[in-house]
């Protein structure tokens, strides 16, 4: 199945950094993704590939015009950019998220639920427009975000399998150019050695 560079990919964080801040009741605060932090995708054929997302992946060209902050990634927003209650940003470390969910009755309930424990993971959603594969240690580098989508706590991380199967079509896409490059390479060996031997 071919790589689509525009379909959504989504991706999880096995927490999520709820800080309870003293300023802004029900603000909470995390991180969607680390940069230059190679994850473990999913092993296949009994090898493990991995992904990093590079630190200037998501830039000014990145489309981020109106990201919100929803529950497993569907149904009811709890914040968004547009009106202020969401700050998506970049730092060193990662994709920085602030939001303030004290607007709504059901955006304060989301809050209870995150600052109790029972929501402690976070995730986003995203296209990517470039990206390279590393076939020596198996690793998709993603180099720049097309466009954000949205962020979510999630109650927890969506099938792997799905989570990762564009990525996972990439990866074996790479593979596969590599397997016929060696397919090619072997045949073009045959043919010399038959020629060898045909003008002894």
């Amino acid at each position: 199945m071919p790589y689509l560079p525009n379909d959504r990919e989504y991706r999880a964080m096995p927490m999520l950094a709820h800080l309870e801040n003293e300023d802004t009741e029900y603000r909470v605060e995390g991180y969607a993704t680390t940069f230059e932090d190679p994850y473990l995708l999913f092993s296949w054929e009994g090898v493990d590939y991995f992904e990093t997302i590079d630190r200037n992946a998501i830039d000014e060209n990145t489309i981020m015009d109106d990201v919100i902050f929803q529950y497993d990634h569907q149904g009811m927003v709890y914040a968004r950019m547009h009106n202020n209650t969401l700050q998506v940003s970049s730092d060193d470390h990662g994709l920085k998220v602030v939001a303030d969910l004290s607007k709504t009755a059901d955006a304060r309930n989301m809050y209870e639920n995150i600052m109790s424990g029972n929501v402690y993971q976070m995730s986003w959603a995203f296209t990517v427009d470039k990206d390279e594969f590393d076939k020596d240690t198996h690793t998709r580098h993603i180099k720049h975000i097309k466009k954000m989508y949205d962020v979510s706590a999630v109650s927890i991380p969506a099938n792997p399998s799905t989570e990762i199967s564009i990525a996972q079509q990439r990866i074996q896409g790479a593979m596969e150019e590599l397997r016929q490059e060696l397919v090619e390479r072997e045949r073009k060996i045959k043919t010399l050695k038959i020629l060898a031997e045909v003008y002894k």
